[in-house]
């Protein structure tokens, strides 16, 4: 049988080559095999979004957002998904949430670079 890791890289080529309903049913196979795995998670996301398949783009989104909050890309992606089917709001409201990280993370890197102070 194989690994999460394997079933993700093979749903990656599977999207590389335009096998998008394929991927998907690696994807699902890799988080049925641990449902935090984020990777796999973002990875069917995308793959909906690609089909234009915007409710399952944004039910995968917001599990992305709950098994990793502190990711900017997790809201960007999901901001980007609602904005696509139309919900400019919840997709402005995701896009803020992305920008905040982002911030704090630059704040942290420059507290760090200067030597914590």
């Amino acid at each position: 049988m194989p690994t999460k890791d394997e079933l993700f890289d093979r749903a990656v080529d599977l999207v590389a080559d335009g096998d998008l309903d394929g991927a998907i049913a690696l994807y699902e196979q890799a988080i049925a095999l641990d449902p935090a795995f984020a990777d796999a998670v973002q990875g069917i996301a995308m793959a909906y979004a690609d089909k234009g398949m915007f409710d399952e783009a944004i039910t995968w989104g917001k599990k992305l957002v709950e098994l990793t909050p502190d990711e900017t890309l997790a809201h960007t992606s999901l901001s980007m998904f609602y904005q696509r089917k139309g919900m400019i709001p919840e997709a402005e409201a995701e896009g803020a949430k992305a920008r905040m990280l982002d911030w704090k993370r630059q704040l942290a890197e420059q507290k760090n670079e200067g030597g914590g102070s």
